[in-house]
Formats: structure tokens, C-alpha cells, sequence
């Protein structure tokens, strides 16, 4: 489990085939590795990963075809967001995250709003119905509360912390995004269909 608060951006390092998917090196610049273990969960742009061997910087980690399916991938020179899974004794900045990316968003606005950046957002029409105004998504793994949705659009205000913290200060219009949206809402629907 995560929360969305990024504890830094750090850098694909290296991309390669591996069997089933790719092996990724990830340059983890101001991310604390003191206690992460060979098997323990980083999430990458808010992609859940397990750290197979840890270096002195970094870490590599494997990652499947289905996960590249259904994310904006790993492209070497990519600066991501960084964060290690949850504690129980640590402080739920964000709201919870599993890790597990819904879908990819395209970014279709992207505006100065005073020292903040209003960015708009095309979800996947089959992930809208879980999007709702005041409630959270993770972009690219990032904890955000939904200010707005039309549709399938949706926006976000990011404040200053957020554009210093993060990658979001890269995004551009037609930028791809990770997205997944609150796990309460999934189960909410899951268990309106059983009751059915």
C-alpha cells in the first residue's frame, strides 16, 4: 500500500528485455533506501514494483507484459515519482493506494492558475463512473483531489509543493499519465453488484 505522497523523483536508469516483460534499473536520487529490502514494494509513477537487487543509488526491478500493457511503460532518461509502501506506523498524507494502475489518462489541458497549474485530464471512459469532484486519484502516482469532471475529463489543481515535488511539472498538453482512481469506490461498486 502507498499514499500518493512522493518521497522523490528519481530517474530510469536503464531498460531491457527480460522474460515476460523488461528489467528496469531506477536511479532513486533523494529516496532513503535504509530498511528496503531485496523483495519490498517501491512504487514507480504509481506503479507498484519489487525491488530485486538494490544498489548503493538505485534498485532494478522486473516488470511484466501485463503491466506495460496497462501503464505509459519505462523509457530510459524518464524522471518518475518515487515512494516506499506504506508502514503501519507512518502518516496517511495521501488517501491509499494499492499500486495497481487503472488506466492511462491523456493530459488535454494544462494552465497557469496564480502560482498553481490547473491540469485537465482524459481518463478512459470505463474508469470515469469512479471519478468524483472532492474525491482523490493518483496521477502518476501523486495523491490528488478531483476539483472538476465533465465526462470523462477531469482537473486537478497542483500548488507549488506539488510542481517542486514531483514530475507532474513536466506535463504537457498530450502527455500520457498513470492513473488510478480510489480504491473505495471500486468496492463500493463491486458490492452494489452483488447486492443486485
Amino acid at each position: 500500500m502507498f499514499t500518493g505522497i512522493i518521497a522523490a523523483v528519481g530517474t530510469v536508469r536503464e531498460v531491457r528485455p527480460a522474460e515476460g516483460g523488461v528489467r528496469v534499473t531506477i536511479a532513486t536520487a533523494g529516496l532513503d533506501l535504509a530498511g528496503v529490502t531485496s523483495g519490498d514494494s517501491i512504487a514507480v509513477d504509481g506503479v507498484c514494483l519489487t525491488a530485486i537487487t538494490l544498489q548503493t543509488s538505485g534498485f532494478e526491478a522486473d516488470v511484466s507484459r501485463e503491466t506495460l500493457n496497462c501503464t505509459t511503460g519505462f523509457a530510459a532518461g524518464a524522471r518518475v515519482n518515487l515512494e516506499k509502501s506504506l508502514r503501519l506506523a507512518d502518516p496517511l498524507g495521501g488517501h491509499l493506494l494499492s499500486g495497481h494502475v487503472d488506466g492511462v489518462g491523456t493530459v488535454t489541458r494544462c494552465e497557469a492558475s496564480g502560482g498553481n497549474r490547473l491540469l485537465a485530464v482524459a481518463a478512459p471512459p470505463e474508469l470515469a463512473k469512479y471519478i468524483a469532484r472532492k474525491g482523490s486519484i493518483a496521477v502518476n502516482g501523486v495523491s490528488l483531489t478531483v476539483n472538476e469532471v465533465q465526462g470523462a475529463e477531469f482537473v486537478v489543481n497542483l500548488i507549488p509543493h506539488t510542481l517542486q515535488a514531483t514530475n507532474l511539472n513536466l506535463l504537457t498538453i498530450g502527455s500520457r499519465v498513470n492513473l488510478e482512481v480510489d480504491l473505495l469506490a471500486r468496492y463500493v461498486e463491486r458490492l452494489s453488484e452483488a447486492s443486485q
